[in-house]
């Protein structure tokens, strides 16, 4: 929405005689006192009052014969304090922390003693006081209209940069774009801040901390907009930084604030090590010149703790939340949103380190503090509950997960567009609770619903389609129904080719399902196609020796076998066999499984001596890292004592059967377990691995 500025057109003055300089001059300082009285009241907290003294101020400017009356009206409903809620879930945006938004936001007095002044200069100033007041009151719209009219009546009486009185049209920007900025409105306030710049550049010989002021703001705007531009918003900061240290001085507070929004731009860009460097100086800035307990030295300590913990520094970000949460508390009150986002960043990391009881009791405790400061409908109450439920997932407690997360999309609806994002991560969470179940049309209704949402809010070539449509058909082969399976991969496969080209990951894995679909429909020479161009893929995104290339080697030779290929089948098990031992170590299960697999095969040509010697190093590995009760242990045993039983040798047969049947006892089997002369050759790889809730 653009504004126009309203038109300030005076009227003639009609000179009978009967006005005079002095005259003037009384009714200038008259004005002047009501409004100086009223900045007074608003340094004092007194705004009801404040307001009654400009009312008062522009009565008497409307009485005057210099404007029309149109032009300069306040409306005469009173002004009130605002009870809206930002929904906004980010720490900054609010008027708590400095990110250098927060200029030119003091009320300005009037000097009637200069011989320029006059009463356009005077209305712009209480105007402009009035929408300092509405700031205050967090009556944003009310504050742009005062706003407007003081630009407005300020391009009468003065230049660009600053009047006698201290008012600019610098200022007033400044303000107008602050109001679109806490509103969302990035693009408008853009324009508005680059006016700004402008001017400033103008006059920068003479007021270049104007300049460097705007140049920060620019920079806040690019790091805000929903498509970050951190390029330019780190070369608005740089050369802000530069005007600053020059003028100010290497720890003046403003140095500290830029240093502060730099690391955020590393942050951001995911350079940790940069990121910190940052935060340390701003932190030792804001120490020195704000002292410990300052909430813009909490805001520098957050981000540090945020940046730790993504570092996986887990005990330092522990240590920097409990400081935030001691200094929020202390300023903010225990019930504070910030108090409760805190709660629950210190939450995630016991959740990460698996303690349980710790991480549900801070949750909890950040539930109980949110819906205290924001009600029980809010964003930041739903994404508390997802964490929550997530915590659930991870620990079985599919019932309670089911409860929390379903509570929790109770919330997003309620709040949130019906086609945000987070939506769709919450139902995806709860589908993939029903899928492991076994309920996969619950599942399915859920994955369903959420990729519509996707393709409303993102479009249907979006790659997170991809990934949900994966989940879908990922349910049809679990169910048996392959030809929809295959639909719907293939649909997934088209996507994912079109977002990152032919020769990147997603893309590969994608192949891999499509294979194994296409190998349950016996369409061998189709799915050796799909492994083939996957294997070529992975082989030169990830190298040769990756866990990845293993595993669909693994389903090249499975398919070879089916076929009746021996010889390419063990070519293709024995280059599985390399690459997961230099990949993932010469003891890792994967090893185990494999060398089993492959003394299945032998077993199954009758090669019996080499059956022998991999079941047995498969055996050797489980000793040495598996617990001696460990049923799979009893299952290799069994694949041994079928060797023995086809080489008639009895005695060797029976000793290893017995030791099979007492491992499964120990371990809480049952003895019908054992298998005598059973073979189960081959399998695909299991390619789906289950997911991990979405956080």
């Amino acid at each position: 929405m653009s504004h126009s500025y309203p038109t300030i057109v005076p009227n003639p003055i009609h000179d009978d005689g009967s006005s005079t300089v002095d005259q003037s001059s009384e009714l200038l300082e008259t004005i002047g006192s009501l409004n100086n009285m009223a900045v007074d009241f608003i340094e004092s907290g007194k705004h009801a009052e404040a307001e009654q003294y400009f009312r008062r101020a522009m009565i008497k400017i409307n009485d005057m014969t210099f404007f029309s009356n149109t032009a300069l009206h306040i409306s005469s409903k009173r002004l009130t304090k605002s009870k809206h809620i930002s929904k906004d879930l980010y720490i900054y945006q609010r008027k708590e922390y400095d990110e250098g938004m927060h200029t030119y936001t003091e009320p300005l007095t009037i000097n009637t003693m200069y011989d320029d002044h006059n009463y356009h200069s005077v209305s712009a100033t209480i105007l402009y006081n009035l929408g300092q007041l509405c700031m205050r009151l967090d009556e944003d719209e009310k504050a742009s209209g005062f706003f407007y009219k003081a630009l407005a009546v300020s391009q009468w009486s003065s230049g660009p940069a600053k009047s006698n009185q201290g008012l600019s049209v610098i200022a007033v920007l400044h303000n107008i774009g602050h109001i679109q900025y806490r509103g969302g409105n990035y693009e408008e306030a853009v324009r508005t801040y680059t006016k700004a710049l402008q001017i400033g550049r103008g006059s920068f010989s003479e007021y270049p901390l104007d300049v460097a002021a705007t140049l920060n703001c620019l920079g806040v705007l690019y790091f805000h907009m929903p498509k970050a531009k951190t390029e330019q918003a780190m070369e608005l900061y740089l050369e802000s930084l530069t005007i600053r240290r020059r003028v100010l001085g290497n720890d003046h507070r403003d140095i500290g604030t830029t240093l502060n929004n730099i690391g955020r731009i590393h942050y951001m860009k995911g350079q940790y090590d940069e990121a910190l460097t940052l935060y340390r100086e701003a932190l030792a800035i804001r120490r020195k010149r704000l002292g410990d307990d300052h909430l813009d030295v909490a805001a520098t300590i957050y981000n540090a703790g945020q940046t730790h913990h993504q570092r996986g520094d887990l005990q330092e970000a522990m240590t920097l939340y409990q400081e935030f949460l001691r200094i929020a508390k202390s300023r903010l009150g225990d019930e504070h949103r910030d108090v409760a986002i805190m709660l629950k960043c210190m939450a995630q990391i016991y959740h990460e380190e698996k303690e349980y009881d710790k991480a549900t009791k801070l949750y909890n405790e950040a539930l109980r503090v949110g819906r205290a400061a924001l009600g029980e409908k809010h964003p930041e109450v739903a994404s508390t509950l997802n964490k929550l439920g997530n915590l659930f997932y991870e620990k079985g407690d599919f019932d309670e997960a089911i409860r929390v997360y379903q509570e929790g999309l109770e919330v997003e609806r309620a709040v949130l567009d019906c086609f945000h994002p987070n939506i769709t991560v919450t139902l995806t969470n709860i589908g993939q609770i029903y899928k492991l179940r076994g309920e996969f049309q619950s599942a399915l209704r859920l994955y369903k619903e959420a990729v519509a949402i996707q393709k409303r809010s993102l479009g249907a070539a979006h790659p997170n389609v991809s990934v949900t449509l994966s989940s879908i058909a990922l349910i049809h082969y679990q169910n048996r129904n392959y030809t929809r399976a295959l639909n719907v991969y293939q649909e997934a496969l088209r996507i994912r080719r079109d977002a990152y080209g032919d020769d990147h990951l997603e893309v590969a894995s994608t192949l891999n399902s499509v294979g194994l679909v296409l190998f349950k429909m016996e369409l061998h020479d189709l799915a050796m196609q799909s492994f083939m161009e996957g294997l070529r893929i992975r082989r030169k995104v990830l190298g040769v020796n990756h866990r990845d290339v293993a595993i669909i080697l693994y389903n090249i030779a499975t398919i070879h076998l089916e076929t009746g290929n021996d010889d390419e089948a063990m070519k293709f098990y024995r280059e599985t066999l390399r690459v997961e031992r230099v990949a993932l170590g010469p003891k890792h299960g994967d090893v185990v499984l494999t060398l089993q697999h492959i003394g299945q095969v032998h077993q199954q040509r009758g090669e019996l001596d080499v059956a022998l010697d991999y079941f047995e190093e498969a055996l050797e590995i489980q000793r040495q890292t598996l617990s001696s009760n460990c049923a799979s242990i009893a299952q290799t045993l069994n694949h041994i004592g079928n060797v023995h039983l086809q080489r008639a040798r009895t005695a060797e047969m029976v000793e290893v059967f017995s030791e099979a049947l007492r491992v499964y006892r120990s371990a809480g089997h049952s003895e019908s377990e054992l298998v005598v002369s059973g073979f189960n050759f081959y399998g695909l790889a299991k390619l789906h691995p289950e997911c991990a809730a979405v956080a």
